[in-house]
This record gives C-alpha cells, sequence and structure tokens, in this order.
C-alpha cells in the first residue's frame, strides 16, 4: 500500500482526488492500492523537561543546565488520536511519500512521526509550489528521492532542539533570578523572541530619547510661461545641520524678504536626467506582510492567515511562505498559461494583458536566486473571485499585479533639476515627466512618506526652461517645522527588520561572518514569532504601531546582552542554512548551543539582579499597587495582593508609575 502523508485534511482532499482516492475512511482517504492520510499541523512536540526527570517539573537553579543525552519527542493530547490513525497506516504502509509543505517545518512534521512510528520503507518526497490541479499533476509525475530533503529535516530538528535549549534553561534561570529580586512575573527568553523583542525595545528607547530641533524651510511659488511650480529655498551651509535644515529663523526671515523684494528669480542652471526603474519583484512572504501592513492595516498573521487560504482554499496563488521573490527560469514557459488563466478569472485586465509583451524576461526569472520556494504568483487555472473575501481579494490584486509588471516595460521618466538665482538666495525646483508608464500602469505610484521632517513635495511637471529665464515670484510660504522622532514599529516593519537584520548589525566580528540577506526567524516562523510576543504581553497594539511593555524593558535590561542581540541570533539562522546545505551536521550545532547555555548559566546563577518592577495604576478594589500579569487574553494589570486581592485593570487603563528599583535578595516567602 503506497501512504500520503499530507500536513492538513485540505491538501489531502487534493491530493486524494487526482489519485483517485475518494472513499472516506477514519482520518484518511483510500482508492486503489494507495491512501491519503494527514497530519493537522504537529502532531508530536518537544518533550517538556519533566518529561525526562519528574523533578525538573519544579524549577530551581541547581538542575540547571538540563541538556538532554537523548531527545524525545511525545503525542499531543489534542491530536493523539490523528496520530495512532497515522501510526496504524504507517505500519502497514509498504511505500510512503512525504507531502506536507515544502519547507523546512513540513520536512519536521513528517520524520518526527516517520521516525517516532519506527517506519523504515522507502520514501519520496512531492514538493508542491501551487495547489491547482495542474501543479499537483506535474509535481506527482517527478517526485524527490527522499535524501534530497533530508538536509531540511535535519536544520528544521537544529532549529527546534536550539530553541528548546535557550528557551527552557534561560527562561528559567532569568525568572528564577528575578524572583530573588522581587519580581514575581516570568521571564520568558527565546532565540528569536528575544532578539526580536530587543528591536522594539531599542525603537521605543530611541522615541524617549528623541530631542526635537526646530528648523526653517522656505517654498517659493515661481511662474514663467504661463504656468506656476513650487522651488525650495537652499540655505547657506554656515546655517543648516547636516541635512540640509536651517536651524537659524533669523536667516531664514532674511531669506524671504529678501526673496520677496527680489521679486523674480533668474535660471542658473538646469539638468535633466533619463531614470529607468525595473518592475518589483513578485513577493516573498515577509514583503507581502510589509506591504499589507503598510496599505491595510493587516496584521502579519492576518496576511499570512490570507496568503495561506488563497493557495489552500481558492487555489489561485502559490505556496506562500516563501523567501524568495525571485522564479525559476523554466516557468516562463508558463506564462502564457497564467496570464490567459487570468483573463479568464477577471475579464476587466483584457486592456492590461493586450499591452503584455509575454516573452519579456525581468530579472524575475534567475535560477541562481531561487532557493527552496520561488516568489508568489498566480496559479495555472482561473479562480473565483467572488468566493474571496474583501481582504483576500486585496491581497490577490497586490500579487497579481507584481506578476504582471513582470511582462510590462521599466518604467522610465526625466527628473529635472533647475536651479535659480533670486536677490542673493538659491532656489531649486526638481519636476519630473513620465515618458514611458510601463509597469507603474498595474502599480500605483508610492507617494511619499507623510511622517518625514521635511517630506519631499509630491511630482510636479516644470515648464520648459533653459539657463537665463526668469521667472516671477508669486508666493513665498516660510515653514515653522521641527524634526520628528523615528516611528514606532509597525508589524510589516518589524518583519522586514528582522529579515534584513544583519544591516542592524554593529559588531564588527558579528558583521563580518553575517550574509547581507540573513536575518532572523524564518518566512514560516515571524508571524508566530510576534504574536508570542504580543500574547506574552512583551508587545502592546497602539493602533497599527506595536510598542513594547514595562515587563520587555524589564527583559531586555536583565537578559545578557548576547542573548537580545539580534546579531548572534542571525549567526545561528546562518549556521541553519549551513545545515540545511550539508556545510554543518545537526549535532556539531548543538552541542555548541548546548555549551553556550552551560556557560550562561554557570555565569549568572550567582548574580544579584537589578531588576525593574513596573508598577501600573491603583487596585481598583483596595487602592493598593498593581503588577502587569500575563493571561488567555493577554497582558493585564492585577493587584500586587493577589491571591488576596483579585482587582484587575486592562493593561491601557490608567497612566504607569515610574517604574521603581529593587536590589536582589530572595524574595520573603
Amino acid at each position: 500500500m503506497r501512504l500520503f502523508l499530507c500536513e492538513k485534511p485540505s491538501q489531502g482532499k487534493d491530493i486524494g482526488r487526482l489519485l483517485g482516492a475518494r472513499q472516506r475512511g477514519n482520518g484518511c482517504l483510500n482508492g486503489p492500492g494507495v491512501v491519503v492520510t494527514w497530519c493537522i499541523g504537529h502532531l508530536v512536540e518537544a518533550a517538556p523537561p519533566e518529561a525526562y526527570d519528574e523533578q525538573l517539573k519544579r524549577w530551581t537553579i541547581e538542575q540547571l543546565p538540563i541538556i538532554p543525552q537523548h531527545w524525545r519527542v511525545e503525542v499531543k493530547p489534542k491530536t493523539a488520536a490523528q496520530f495512532k490513525v497515522v501510526k496504524d497506516l504507517l505500519s502497514k504502509a509498504t511505500e510512503l511519500v512525504i507531502a506536507t509543505d515544502a519547507d523546512r517545518e513540513g520536512e519536521l512534521i513528517a520524520r518526527e512521526i516517520i521516525d517516532l512510528c519506527g517506519y523504515r520503507g522507502p520514501i519520496q518526497r512531492l514538493w508542491l509550489s501551487a495547489l491547482n490541479d495542474a501543479s499537483i499533476h506535474a509535481a506527482l509525475g517527478k517526485l524527490k528521492p527522499s535524501g534530497d530533503t533530508l538536509p531540511m529535516y535535519h536544520s528544521a530538528l537544529a532549529r527546534s532542539r536550539a530553541d528548546w535549549l535557550v528557551g527552557m534553561n534561560l527562561s528559567r534561570l532569568f525568572t528564577l533570578l528575578g524572583r530573588r529580586a522581587g519580581y514575581d512575573g516570568v521571564l520568558s527568553v527565546g532565540r528569536v523572541q528575544t532578539p526580536t523583542l530587543r528591536l522594539v525595545v531599542d525603537r521605543d528607547r530611541e522615541i524617549a530619547a528623541f530631542v526635537s530641533v526646530p528648523f526653517w524651510s522656505i517654498e517659493v511659488a515661481l511662474s514663467c510661461t504661463g504656468q506656476t511650480f513650487t522651488a525650495q529655498w537652499l540655505p547657506p551651509s554656515a546655517s543648516t545641520d547636516d541635512a540640509g535644515r536651517c536651524l537659524q529663523e533669523p536667516v531664514a526671515q532674511q531669506a524671504v524678504q529678501r526673496i520677496r523684494a527680489a521679486g523674480a528669480a533668474q535660471m542658473v542652471s538646469v539638468e535633466t536626467e533619463r531614470m529607468r526603474e525595473g518592475a518589483p519583484l513578485p513577493f516573498d512572504l515577509g514583503t507581502l506582510q510589509e506591504v499589507c501592513s503598510k496599505q491595510f492595516g493587516l496584521d502579519v498573521q492576518e496576511t499570512l492567515e490570507i496568503a495561506q487560504s488563497l493557495y489552500e482554499t481558492h487555489k489561485a496563488t502559490t505556496y506562500p511562505r516563501s523567501d524568495s521573490g525571485y522564479l525559476p527560469e523554466s516557468m516562463h514557459a508558463e506564462a502564457p498559461t497564467v496570464l490567459d488563466s487570468l483573463l479568464k478569472t477577471d475579464p476587466s485586465l483584457r486592456p492590461i494583458i493586450d499591452q503584455l509583451d509575454r516573452t519579456q524576461h525581468s530579472r524575475a526569472w534567475n535560477d541562481a536566486k531561487v532557493s527552496a520556494h520561488h516568489g508568489i504568483i498566480p496559479t495555472l487555472e482561473p479562480a473565483n473571485l467572488s468566493a474571496m473575501s474583501e481582504k483576500e481579494l486585496a491581497a490577490y490584486r497586490l500579487i497579481r499585479a507584481h506578476y504582471l509588471a513582470q511582462f510590462l516595460p521599466p518604467h522610465e521618466f526625466d527628473r529635472t533639476t533647475a536651479r535659480f538665482s533670486c536677490g542673493d538666495q538659491t532656489l531649486q525646483a526638481v519636476g519630473k515627466h513620465v515618458v514611458v508608464p510601463g509597469w507603474r500602469l498595474v502599480l500605483a505610484e508610492p507617494q511619499p512618506d507623510d511622517a518625514g521632517d521635511d517630506a519631499a513635495p509630491r511630482s510636479q511637471v516644470l515648464p520648459a526652461l533653459h539657463q537665463g529665464l526668469a521667472c516671477q515670484v508669486a508666493g513665498v510660504d516660510l515653514k515653522a517645522l521641527k524634526t520628528l522622532p523615528p516611528r514606532p514599529y509597525t508589524q510589516g516593519e518589524l518583519v522586514k527588520a528582522m529579515k534584513s537584520v544583519a544591516k542592524l548589525v554593529s559588531d564588527p566580528r558579528l558583521k563580518q561572518k553575517l550574509k547581507d540577506s540573513v536575518g532572523i526567524g524564518t518566512e514560516a516562523t515571524r508571524a508566530n514569532i510576534i504574536g508570542g510576543l504580543l500574547n506574552r504581553g512583551y508587545l502592546i497594539k497602539k493602533g497599527r504601531a506595536i510598542r513594547a511593555s514595562d515587563a520587555a524593558f524589564t527583559l531586555i535590561d536583565t537578559v545578557p546582552a548576547a542573548i537580545a542581540d539580534p546579531g548572534t541570533t542571525a549567526v545561528w539562522e546562518q549556521a541553519l542554512d549551513m545545515i540545511e546545505t550539508g556545510q554543518l551536521a545537526l549535532d556539531t550545532f548543538i552541542d555548541k548551543q548546548a555549551a553556550w547555555v552551560t556557560q550562561l548559566i554557570a555565569q549568572y546563577r550567582g548574580t544579584s539582579l537589578s531588576i525593574k518592577i513596573p508598577e501600573g495604576p491603583a487596585c481598583p478594589q483596595c487602592g493598593g499597587a498593581t503588577r502587569q500579569r500575563s493571561g488567555k487574553s493577554g497582558p493585564f494589570w492585577s493587584c500586587a495582593k493577589y491571591p488576596d486581592c483579585k482587582g484587575t485593570l486592562p493593561i491601557e487603563s490608567g497612566k504607569r508609575a515610574a517604574p521603581r528599583k529593587r536590589r536582589g535578595g530572595p524574595k520573603a516567602s
């Protein structure tokens, strides 16, 4: 019997239908000589410390470090029934095809079960990038040997075990040290979550420490050849900061007087440069999350769920958890089929489709840039737009537009920079004239950020200009402005920072080790990391922004810098990539992680911490102090006398008191 092991029932149904396995069984689908079953995500999980030793259920520093000699996994209680189904089927199978998601986690989900059940028969790998019928048929015709994807399992296993070593040991260590210092919360430490939290804490501290500086700018309306346009005053360098902003109000006021007195501006120079912009790549998941956060205000987890629905439910787009926006060169041959399907899906695209060059090879088609997955694009078959929700349709249109853009010319425009002399003052006007709309026919012109100190003016078209031309001064506007602090992270911007963390690393030793492209977390895990920080109360939503809570500052100030350093975690992520490519052994990586954890515990186990104890508003029942705690629905303020007093408040209620410091010494019982 040939057994297909899928990740979810919906995938099993899609694959089973094409294999002729349509007869419903217990947790499976049956067909002639073939059975399709599924995992419902992870059916097993890493065993907790107490599974190795019952005494480890109680947290004590003396028991640390906890380093398993033989790693164990346990069946998850909620899905134990489906695990039994899979185990029984594996015992009867003569051949196995792994059909879980085509990524590290999919490999881990399948192979942990295979190992636990002791299956020793032949294995092949079904590698799907889309769940439409044509893609499934093609993948079934070219199954991969099991060994091709085994290194992905080793990489995922290394990630899982490293997370366990860091999370179990260091969360216990610093929570126990915190209790000595009078902090009664849990200090949850994670290999990826703590460096991610550090990014937000650093940004919030940068905002809090920011000192606004006033500056002045002058906009001048100039008129010539019957057209009015805007020029900016260029202040003398003696009155400006490094960004060219005028910091001296008297200088700006004097300039206004002289510009008005002159009445006209003489053009000194004009330069025009032809600019060409290539189309943006198709989406990887992180970029899709970033754009959907910015344009639609979607949480990164919501965007992931939408992308997953477009892939699984609607069969409208390819595999969503991709880390690459590039496409295999061989897929260019499918472009006519994809474009015809898009037209059948949405006939209103006809004017755009007719302008496409189906033979064009944009920079997106590049085998050297494709790793395990390619960019997210529409599938080969028509989709049903009416079945999509409003948000799904919005995300689908973005994905579709980025694909269509690959068959349109570059966007070309002339950028003209003109300088004028007005009295003894210098003015500059910048204009843009679109020559070839190109791919911007399907992707709108981005607007300048409106939160900058002196955001650039919207694009303007300048009149025909030549040296010596005189323009009349039609208006002068002196603006009193001030520098603005950095903006808080949104979820999309945080994902972007996690992806490009190598750029944020300042340590020259770490920077030398890191590839520029390395990040922390993966496309499949970043949404869960951010969601976990929100659920634990370390991050708080404020509109579209996310801010660090008092508990977050406490944690980052408590743990060693190396644990919270995104650069350290990025080096580990790079090591996981090396395991996947066969350049590093799983055991070597885990041994190094265990040694590092052991060293940290030896270094800190006797330390007395200085912890900031965050205080909230007064308890609504007894009037006493409150402490931030985490519950099933997120963080909240709870009376410090709990359980004697059970007063609570939402986390946003009241103004928090300034944190007080308390130095170590065991907490009185």
